[in-house]
């Protein structure tokens, strides 16, 4: 009987650690990207001589950089978390979600979610974002650092209102960002 009961402890003990893995909790990762802009920015190709000119004037240069199109800065829910998060529209139209100077908690299952639920200041993260749609952007990276995270190319970023450091394990928003359009 003690025997089963060891053996019983053991693997409650091996399930707690997998489940919880407690050590992530001293465990930093930090990630330095640079901003998507020195990838996307194309070099000016040489104008083609066949092209009619009238043409050539009338369409606007592409800004060479990339623009805002919403931002945040990161609040605390259920972990310390601070940093900031920018929606951005890169030269060739495709979009990216920016993470600066995030300082959050390491965690178990950590995403990155861009949501339509409005960021509810004072909570701990628990039943935050349970309604609404949300489009996962990948795991975390990292809990430090900045970072960048592409939209899929039929999201549309003006549809949703904010952004969550997610834990998908327990189903908490270790943080937050309500983004305000540019």
């Amino acid at each position: 009987m003690i025997a089963g009961f060891v053996v019983m402890a053991v693997v409650a003990v091996g399930a707690g650690l997998y489940w919880f893995q407690p050590w992530k909790l001293w465990q930093d990762e930090t990630v330095q990207e640079s901003l998507p802009a020195a990838a996307a920015t194309q070099a000016p190709s040489a104008p083609d001589p066949a092209a009619e000119p009238s043409k050539a004037a009338s369409t606007p240069p592409e800004p060479a950089g990339p623009r805002t199109l919403a931002r945040g800065d990161l609040i605390s829910h259920e972990h310390t978390t601070s940093g900031t998060a920018t929606v951005l529209r890169l030269a060739d139209g495709s979009h990216v979600l920016r993470l600066e100077n995030l300082d959050t908690s390491n965690g178990p299952d950590l995403r990155v979610w861009l949501t339509d639920a409005p960021v509810k200041e004072g909570r701990a993260g628990w039943g935050v974002f349970d309604d609404g749609k949300y489009v996962s952007l990948g795991k975390l990276k990292g809990n430090k650092g900045d970072q960048n995270y592409v939209l899929p190319a039929d999201t549309d970023p003006a549809a949703y209102t904010s952004v969550s450091i997610w834990c998908d394990r327990f189903n908490v928003s270790f943080g937050a960002a309500e983004l305000a359009r540019a």
